[in-house]
């Protein structure tokens, strides 16, 4: 009989929010593919397996446009018309709009590129550690360390002046935390967006050493540009920051593998592979069949949207080995946790430096470091959030 799931997302089981809801896992041991119920009557399909997954993001026949996604996995949206994408915001889009905007983009990104920004990265790490411990425990470690060092990583890069920093990172953390109310987040994201045109028009009159001032020389409209300064935010920031939070709070409660990982500097790349593999805080993305598919030997009708569960498929026994341990010497890599095909994660390689600074140089600094509650009491984000994480990581050491 043919495996349905009716609802996500789900709750994952208080103090252990590094595995994917019960009921995902149970889709998956169904098998890689079941039908999904949109609250508005769709019937789709939810992808939970590494291979279908890893298939459809490099099939050009599943769409990732915006005004496609008429179907929303949590909300019934009464038929609404769905707009395109803004320009700009390349994530939602197809060939050739995408690479117009992702081209440019490519050479800014680069392994190379991103290595040399490791110094700076180092400093500003070293900057909140000093500042920790000058304060002593017990501290937040989602405040005082996991948002900041990307969240200024990513200003400079945008070249967000100094002194504009504060109040732009509390509106962008406003709008990307899923957790104030539409209001709110909606004023947000507006002062969000004039700021970012506001910064571009000042970036045509004086270029300074960043990504937007370097994309000034391309055909790239002002509101192209905008569009773009908001995903890079959107996508350089959350993100890493919830990767290094929910990873220090994975890392805690499984002692023998942070003790590795101090013991040995030379695991940290292989330990960050698996953290973003064990964690995927990215959890899901949806695309839309544009014809007939054959896809796990169902048939995909064109215009349904599929779920793609990408914390599932990075537990897939078939794709590794004892998939729900945290293994920091794992050898079976090729993770989905920043995505597949043309899509992957342009900023991938910066989150992968800020990891392999920010990981070690906590852990060496606060060797006793420890949860100041008991993980039962860590407050997580809600599953409705796009990226997953803790909303708070209250962590001591001895002082």
């Amino acid at each position: 009989m043919e495996h349905t799931v009716t609802s996500l997302p789900a709750a994952r089981r208080p103090g252990c929010p590094f595995d994917p809801p019960a009921e995902l896992i149970d889709a998956r041991r169904h098998g890689p593919i079941s039908r999904y119920l949109f609250p508005d009557g769709h019937q789709g399909w939810l992808v939970t397996g590494y291979d279908l997954v890893r298939s459809v993001l490099a099939d050009s026949r599943f769409s990732s446009r915006k005004e496609l996604m008429r179907h929303h996995p949590t909300i019934d949206m009464g038929g609404i018309e769905v707009p395109p994408a803004p320009p700009g915001e390349f994530l939602l889009m197809d060939e050739p709009q995408h690479s117009r905007y992702r081209k440019p983009l490519v050479g800014k990104f680069t392994a190379r590129r991103m290595r040399l920004l490791t110094e700076r990265i180092e400093q500003i790490t070293t900057d909140h550690l000093d500042t920790m411990e000058k304060a002593g425990p017990p501290a937040d470690l989602v405040t005082a360390f996991a948002k900041p060092i990307p969240s200024i990583v990513i200003c400079e890069l945008l070249g967000v002046p100094y002194e504009d920093r504060g109040s732009f990172q509390e509106q962008v953390e406003s709008f990307l935390s899923g957790e104030v109310s539409d209001e709110d987040l909606m004023a947000a994201y507006i002062g969000t967006q004039n700021y970012l045109a506001e910064l571009v028009a000042v970036k045509r009159a004086n270029p300074t050493d960043d990504v937007l001032s370097d994309l000034l020389d391309s055909d790239l409209t002002d509101e192209e540009l905008k569009g773009i300064g908001l995903l890079l935010l959107a996508a350089g920031f959350d993100t890493t920051a919830n990767m290094l939070a929910l990873g220090t709070f994975a890392l805690l409660r499984n002692p023998a593998q942070l003790a590795a990982l101090r013991a040995d500097p030379a695991l940290t790349d292989q330990a960050v592979e698996e953290l973003l593999r064990y964690l995927s805080v990215a959890k899901t993305f949806m695309r839309t069949a544009l014809e007939d598919i054959e896809l796990g030997g169902r048939t995909i009708k064109a215009g349904t949207t599929v779920i793609l569960s990408y914390n599932t498929a990075n537990r897939d026994p078939e794709r590794f080995a004892d998939p729900h341990v945290l293994d920091l010497r794992r050898q079976d890599g090729g993770h989905l946790a920043f995505g597949h095909g043309i899509h992957q994660c342009l900023g991938q390689q910066l989150a992968r430096v800020e990891m392999r600074v920010a990981f070690p140089a906590l852990l060496n600094r606060f060797p006793t470091l420890r949860l100041a509650v008991p993980a039962e009491e860590v407050d997580l984000r809600p599953e409705t959030a796009d990226i997953f994480g803790v909303k708070s990581l209250p962590v001591t050491w001895d002082a």
